[in-house]
Formats: structure tokens, C-alpha cells, sequence
């Protein structure tokens, strides 16, 4: 068999649970008419509980449909774009739902940009019209964007009584120096209520034809690592296709209407936007969601509401291990226990079932993948692998700077091509040659990642394209380094990058935080050292640096473009 064969024959299908079929065929509807054919059926059922309040399907329906005729009011039309800069809360449902029901497309932007990246963000996306959390407005008041429509919503709307004070208190201390508009600014800058406009119009939103195959449904944007955020075109077809898709190898554990998901990851995010908010609506889940991700809250609620689902990323998963109040929660009771969003390291993975006697099953995606495009089967999980490819999509491995496919076992760049797959960069000609191609008459996307796929169709990962290293002309990935200094017992965490240097290409540079014990204990040199016995020559690190922590991404990877560019400034 010759390496494309070794890709297309799909060796991962033999390992496919016996409930999961190798494709599957995906719905041609919208999200929100999904979303109005599960509220009819779970009508009287939770679909959301915040901090005690609870939403019915039911209800759910009726304020996403009110919303839409509001916006349908302020003149919004199929194809206009709006942001939504929100914390998690109903509100974000709401207005996410009732968006896609005019046709509109919703760009979601992270409630910690700062005023120049909300900028740039709906000056790229010509949104015209924005959701706003009212204690991040002055964020969009410095953007000097002209806007249509901005229309602000409180975290308080949707709380019981006693919790609006202290949630008041906690997003002030949070958001610092941001202030809650009062009524005069709200009159004098023209702002709408959320709560206004929902009390206001009915639930008569006009019908608008929505071609799920090529109409646009989100452009959620990537984390910037190379440049500016850029958008992702997802339609409804791309994000339907992934709601079903995702939940294949693990469908079996789960029934329709009858689920509980902890919902604290952000839901601009899409990992927590798709995998969490918008499947568990498709399937007529209960989300209990979080605005802030207060650990002994959110243990209080795996228990207290029998969750069966909790989604996290490694950082949260670390932390968790050593928490003294994990143990709160029986782990074994749970379906499933999933991480994305990075890589999960093994040390993390072998203290985490030591600790509580449950296994993390890790899967793979991207923004550009609408969130999932692999996971481990849980009966048969590869620990140190994220997985195989999910129904319907077909991964490869190419060499790095060209497109000839790779024999099993060796690393290079993976390409995907399945129907969850974006269509592109929005306004960005360029990077689309960059990253679509054409082989083998399917239409594929390069990753960026580095991964290699064994002889079962089991895929590892082993960097970002942009992370490699190259010292006098060896290949080093920066995640073989930190895994060496994760498993040291007095590594807390660790970020290795590449710094440009005219002798050698690039030294390796690892920013190390200890744990609290061993600071000053231990110096760079005992550190060096001890990679010295666990790795080749020319991959340890000729320069160790000790942070009290690490910069990170908004959903807790350790941002190695803000160590890079550290790096290169010195």
C-alpha cells in the first residue's frame, strides 16, 4: 500500500465503536431551525440553568424569537454580520439564535480584547450591529467604529435575586476601571436594552429562506498567532455537520433530551460555542452555564445537578489534580470527561485517573474545522494520541513544503477535507491559496500542525508548523521540550520558543515556572542539566528563564507568540 492509500483506506474506521457508522448523513437545515424542531419536542425541558435560574426550550424559543423580530426592526437583513461581545449568559443564546434567524451571520469577539482588537475585529468583519455586555461598552465607545445598532444586555437580567448584587461586585472587580453605562450615557450615545427590545417585540420574526450549504452562519476568529485575527467562513451545513459528526463515537452514552453539560468555557470560543452551546441545544441538552469559571461552583454544580458531560482544556485539567476540593465530585459517575483546545500532556493524564479513577478522553480541532475534526473512541483510547478522525472527514499527512503524502509513522503537515470544513478566510485571498488545496479530486485544508498517524489511524501531535525550531539545521519541536520539563516534579509549567540567533539559526528558549517550593531551590543550570540526560544534544535548551507564570491565550494555552516575541525584543 502506498502512503496516499495508507490515508484514504481510513485504518481508524477499524477501530470506530460498533454504534458509529463510518459516514453519516448530515441534514440539510439551519441551526436555528434544528433549534426550533428540538424546542418543540423538549418544549417543557431545561435547556439552560445560570447560577440557579432556569430556561425551558420553550421559553428559549420565544426570546430568540423576539430578539429576531427586534433586530428585523432595526433594519438587520440576511448577510448583515453582528458581534457579539459577551460573557457567557442566556443573553449570548438568545442573541446567537436569534441572529441566525434573520439570515444575519455573528461574529463572536472575546470579552478580554482590548479596544484596538474589538476594532479590528468589526472593521474586518463590517459588522454594523453589536451585542455588548454593558460593563464592556467602553471598549466599543473607544473603537470610534460607527455602528447601526448597539445594544447592551446586564449579567444581572437573568440572575435569581440574591445573586445580582455580588455578581455586580465580581465582574467590577474583573473588568476593573470598566464602567456599567448609566441611563443618561445610554440616552446620550443612543444604546438599546437587550431587555427593552425583548419586551417590546413578539415572537413573530419574519421567515427568511436560509440555504444551509453556502450561507455564512458564524465567523468566529482565530487567536492571532501569526498576525491578526482572521475569520473563519463557517455555514450552517459546516457547524450542523459538526454537531453530528462530534458526538458520533460516543453516541451511545447519551440519549436525546435527557443530558446535563457544564457549560463554563467561553462561549465565544468555538470549542465552547459548538461542542458545548450549540450541540447540546441540537440534542436537547440541559447547559449549566457559568459567566467566570469559579472551581467550587462549577464542582457544586457536577454534583448538585448530576451533570453527565464536562468539556476543559489541559490547563484546567492540571490545576484540577492538585485542587484539594476535587474530590468533591465522584469523577467515575460522569460519561464523559473531554479536553481540546491544546495539547493534553501524559504526566497530566496518569495524575488525573490516579486522582479520581476517570479517564480525559482528548480529541482535536480547530476554529477552521468548526471545532472538531478528531477524538478518541472511549472504549478504545490511545493515551498520548488525540484520536482518529471523526465520520465523514478524511486527515493525511503531507511533507511540509509541498503537497506529496507522507508514509505512515513520519511527521509532517496534516490536511483535512470533510464537510465541516470552513470555506475559507473571509477577505483573505491570499491565505486561502495558502491553505486550501486540491488532491486527489478532494478539497483539503492545511492545519499548520505537525502530526504524524500510526499503523491503527491513531494521530499524534507533535507542534505547530510555526513553533519548530531550527538549530544549526536540526528540526526541534518545542512540545518534545516542554514535555521533558513537565515531567520534572518541580515544573509547574514551561513555554519553549525559538530565538533568532545569526551563529546557529535559532537558540531554544524555555520560559519555566516552578512550583511554589522549589523557587530559588533550583537554578537554570540544574535545569539544563537534568534535559541533558533526557534529550539529544541539540534539543536542550541553552537558555532558561523562571517566570512566576507564563502568558495565556484566552482559553489557557500558554501563548508561545508572546513568549517568541519576548524572546526576539531581547
Amino acid at each position: 500500500m502506498n502512503a496516499k492509500e495508507a490515508y484514504l483506506s481510513k485504518p481508524w474506521l477499524a477501530h470506530y465503536p460498533e454504534t458509529a457508522a463510518p459516514t453519516m448523513e448530515i441534514p440539510n437545515v439551519s441551526i436555528p431551525d434544528l433549534f426550533d424542531q428540538v424546542a418543540r419536542k423538549f418544549g417543557s425541558k431545561t435547556a439552560v440553568i445560570f447560577y440557579g435560574k432556569k430556561i425551558s426550550y420553550r421559553e428559549l424559543k420565544e426570546l430568540s424569537d423576539r430578539f429576531a423580530t427586534a433586530l428585523d426592526s432595526l433594519g438587520v437583513k440576511k448577510g448583515d454580520r453582528i458581534a457579539l461581545y459577551l460573557l457567557n449568559c442566556p443573553q449570548y443564546v438568545i442573541a446567537y439564535m436569534g441572529a441566525l434567524k434573520l439570515g444575519a451571520v455573528v461574529t463572536p469577539v472575546s470579552p478580554v480584547y482590548t479596544s484596538q482588537e474589538v476594532r479590528h475585529q468589526l472593521s474586518d468583519s463590517g459588522a454594523k450591529t453589536v451585542v455588548c455586555q454593558d460593563i464592556l461598552y467602553d471598549n466599543v465607545a473607544r473603537t470610534g467604529v460607527h455602528l447601526d445598532n448597539v445594544i447592551i444586555t446586564g449579567i444581572d437580567e437573568y440572575l435569581p435575586r440574591l445573586k445580582k448584587l455580588f455578581a455586580k461586585g465580581v465582574l467590577s472587580k474583573a473588568y476593573g476601571g470598566m464602567e456599567i453605562p448609566d441611563d443618561d450615557l445610554i440616552a446620550g450615545d443612543g444604546l438599546l436594552k437587550m431587555s427593552d427590545l425583548l419586551k417590546k417585540h413578539p415572537p413573530e420574526p419574519p421567515r427568511v429562506d436560509i440555504d444551509p450549504v453556502n450561507d455564512l452562519a458564524a465567523l468566529p476568529y482565530t487567536g492571532g498567532t501569526t498576525g491578526l485575527p482572521k475569520a473563519a467562513m463557517l455555514t450552517h451545513y459546516n457547524i450542523v455537520a459538526c454537531q453530528a459528526e462530534s458526538l458520533a463515537l460516543w453516541s451511545h452514552l447519551f440519549e436525546d433530551g435527557n443530558e446535563t453539560i457544564i457549560a463554563f468555557l467561553p462561549l465565544f470560543h468555538i470549542y465552547g460555542q459548538v461542542v458545548i452551546m450549540l450541540t447540546g441545544l441540537a440534542h436537547g441538552y440541559t447547559l449549566v452555564l457559568f459567566t467566570t469559571p469559579d472551581m467550587d461552583d462549577i464542582l457544586n454544580a457536577i454534583e448538585r445537578y448530576s451533570a453527565s458531560g464536562f468539556y476543559g482544556v489541559p490547563t484546567l485539567y492540571e490545576y484540577l489534580k492538585e485542587y484539594d476540593k476535587t474530590d468533591r465530585v465522584n469523577w467515575k459517575k460522569l460519561k464523559i470527561i473531554v479536553c481540546g483546545a491544546d495539547t493534553l500532556h501524559e504526566t497530566t493524564v496518569d495524575d488525573w485517573t490516579r486522582r479520581t479513577g476517570s479517564r480525559i478522553v482528548e480529541g482535536y480541532g480547530m476554529t477552521e474545522t468548526a471545532s472538531v475534526s478528531h477524538t478518541n473512541p472511549v472504549g478504545r483510547p490511545k493515551k498520548g494520541s488525540f484520536g482518529v478522525p471523526i465520520p465523514n472527514v478524511t486527515a493525511a499527512i503531507i511533507s511540509v513544503d509541498g503537497d506529496e503524502f507522507l508514509p505512515v509513522g513520519e511527521v509532517g503537515e496534516m490536511i483535512l477535507s470533510g464537510p465541516n470544513i470552513m470555506q475559507g478566510y473571509w477577505q483573505r485571498p491570499d491565505d486561502n491559496r495558502e491553505t486550501m488545496l486540491d488532491l486527489e479530486g478532494m478539497r483539503w485544508m492545511r492545519t499548520g500542525d505537525l502530526v504524524s498517524m500510526d499503523e491503527e489511524g491513531y494521530f499524534h501531535f507533535f507542534d505547530r508548523k510555526r513553533d519548530l525550531i531550527k538549530y544549526k539545521g536540526y528540526s526541534v519541536f518545542a512540545k518534545h521540550v516542554e514535555e521533558v520539563l513537565y515531567n520534572h516534579p518541580q515544573v509547574k509549567a514551561a513555554g519553549v520558543v525559538g530565538v533568532p540567533n545569526a551563529k546557529v539559526g535559532q537558540l531554544i528558549k524555555a520560559y519555566v515556572v516552578l512550583q511554589a517550593e522549589a523557587r530559588g531551590q533550583i537554578s537554570e543550570e540544574e535545569l539544563i542539566a537534568y534535559c541533558k540526560e533526557k534529550l539529544a544534544h541539540y534539543k536542550v535548551p541553552q537558555i532558561i528563564e523562571f517566570r512566576g507564570e507564563l502568558p495565556k491565550t484566552d482559553v489557557g494555552k500558554v501563548s508561545r507568540r508572546e513568549l517568541r516575541e519576548e524572546g526576539e525584543e531581547a
